[in-house]
């Protein structure tokens, strides 16, 4: 029925008789009715409830709950939370839905989430999605103040901030999440983080420093040819002394890293002709968490007249340099100015390749493909290449073992086999010896998709950790699926390659370490066994549909 208030807006107090104002209330009666009747023919739900803080219970005033379509996350309908963070959003079809919550102030998240997993909302006949719960977490704040010698503010100084894993994927690895530049004062602040642990890092330039090459070195006053070190907090410039920052949900959290000018460092590095004429560059970089955060540039001129270049204005620090041809890889302590042996470091090779699907045919998108050292007794650092057009290459891979990993759009896609001179082995591991590769890698990119229910008794369980597990050991973890249970239980565990596997499902057990086997072994008495294979199933969709559904066990 139409509100009294809205005929008023539309025509008036007073301008019209109580019997027309009956008739005309009649007759919008009947059209919304009319209206619903059609709608609700037409199979139209809602997805209503409410928006709280996560850390303290309250409700979220103003919040836009967002309804995306599942397949390609399309926003379809959205609301804004009430003063007791309340929302509603009708007219919409039987459908599985993302739902996603943001304000400002609080972190964007997914319903449910846990790490880079949420169940998604399924509205139906038979679905209760009117109450849903939505926990939003406060974003936490990061400031500080970075000074030099005397307790003097550094402007400009580049503040790297890095999050350790939230998760126990396998080949998680610490990231820089965001960069901040120091102003005048030398504070610098990251804002809206969510709660976890992370790393600060700390990359400047003395104001006052000079620095000469050459000839121009007897030029310059060592007083001034200075460097700073990166640094990391509490103030220490050893890498593996870095203290791990905590931020919960809404925590205001002081860092301040004091900076301490030494003198910089001159490398001298020897740059042969190669068989074709041209100088064989060599290249000296900087690594931090994996993360490669400088790049210092070298005499090139001097190079070309004189055999040899120079690197100068050096911070002491750890590095890695590229240097003669074919190439070496050293990794240096540098902490004198020197000339480099030519002879120093690690043979390296060029490592090239291709990626497939398990299926065979060829990988699309981009990637990145990550190698890791398998034994780091040499303090070898893991190497990155971009995969696009088809292919991938590492310039100069120094001699050894090494894992591989790809990751697409920043989720893992396991390796299968890796073939090299027609050679096939299973699982992701490439040993670099004496010569140049090509290498053809499987991923399980398009591997069956397992689907099915999580359910206690006969009722749906939302919010569960599922996961497909490989009985062969040797594929634990890299072959392990996961996915969380929708709000009807239901799942989809996508990319399973080929193998035997039991699907098993775990309430409350996201912070189980479900990388070791020992763990998750005595929940797969409770699983069900799941055979995948090559083949596609009788429908020709790729996806296997569990004989029965997975009784969530507790944790």
């Amino acid at each position: 029925m139409m509100p009294s208030r809205a005929l008023h807006l539309l025509f008036g107090r007073g301008s019209m008789s109580n019997a027309m104002l009956f008739v005309l209330a009649c007759v919008a009666a009947l059209a919304q009715g009319a209206a619903w009747a059609q709608t609700s023919a037409a199979g139209a739900y809602r997805i209503a409830g409410t928006v709280v803080n996560a850390v303290t219970g309250a409700p979220v005033l103003g919040a836009t709950v967002a309804v995306l379509t599942e397949q390609d996350s399309h926003r379809i309908a959205a609301a804004r939370s009430d003063n007791d963070g309340r929302f509603a959003i009708g007219s919409l079809a039987a459908a599985k839905y993302q739902l996603t919550a943001s304000k400002r102030g609080y972190s964007t998240a997914a319903y449910d989430e846990h790490g880079d997993y949420s169940s998604a909302v399924v509205t139906g006949p038979e679905q209760d999605t009117s109450s849903l719960l939505f926990k939003l977490t406060p974003g936490a704040v990061l400031r500080g103040v970075v000074t030099g010698d005397g307790g003097d503010p550094v402007e400009g100084a580049q503040v790297m901030l890095f999050q350790k894993p939230r998760d126990r994927e396998p080949g998680a690895k610490i990231v820089q999440v965001d960069t901040s530049i120091g102003d005048d004062t030398g504070a610098y602040e990251f804002d809206n983080l969510r709660d976890g642990e992370y790393l600060l890092a700390v990359k400047a330039e003395p104001w006052y420093a000079m620095h000469g090459a050459g000839s121009q070195q007897g030029a310059v006053n060592p007083a001034l040819d200075v460097a700073y070190p990166i640094t990391f907090y509490d103030s220490t410039t050893e890498e593996a002394s870095a203290l791990p920052i905590v931020l919960a949900g809404g925590s205001r959290v002081e860092a301040d890293v004091n900076l301490h000018a030494v003198p910089a460092l001159r490398l001298v590095v020897v740059a042969p002709h190669k068989q074709d004429g041209s100088l064989a560059r060599p290249q000296l970089k900087q690594t931090i968490f994996g993360t490669e955060v400088s790049a210092v540039s070298e005499g090139f001129m001097d190079a070309i007249q004189t055999g040899s270049t120079e690197f100068t204005g050096v911070p002491p620090g750890q590095y890695e340099l590229t240097q003669g041809d074919p190439p070496r890889v050293v990794e240096l302590d540098a902490n004198t100015s020197r000339q480099v042996d030519p002879g120093a470091g690690i043979p390296a090779f060029a490592l090239s390749g291709t990626l497939q699907t398990a299926a065979g045919a060829p990988f699309s998108g981009d990637a990145v493909v990550t190698l890791e050292p398998v034994d780091n007794a040499q303090g070898l650092k893991s190497v990155e290449s971009e995969f696009n057009r088809g292919a991938f290459s590492f310039a100069a891979v120094p001699a050894g073992t090494w894992k591989l990993r790809v990751e697409q759009s920043g989720l893992a896609e396991p390796v299968i086999s890796i073939a090299t001179g027609g050679r096939v082995r299973t699982g992701n591991a490439v040993t670099v010896q004496d010569r140049a590769q090509t290498l053809v890698v499987r991923v399980s990119a398009d591997g069956a998709r397992v689907e099915g229910f999580a359910r206690s008794g006969d009722k749906g369980v939302a919010g569960a950790m599922v996961l497909l597990v490989p009985n062969d050991p040797a594929a634990f973890p890299d072959l392990v699926r996961r996915d969380q249970s929708d709000s009807d239980g239901s799942f989809a565990l996508r990319d399973a390659a080929p193998g035997q596997y039991t699907v098993v499902a775990i309430q409350s057990g996201w912070d189980l370490d479900w990388t070791r086997p020992e763990v998750i072994r005595r929940y797969l008495p409770g699983g069900i066994a799941v055979t995948v294979t090559d083949t596609r199933d009788k429908t020709g969709d790729g996806v296997i549909r569990l004989s029965g559904p997975v009784q969530v066990q507790m944790r």
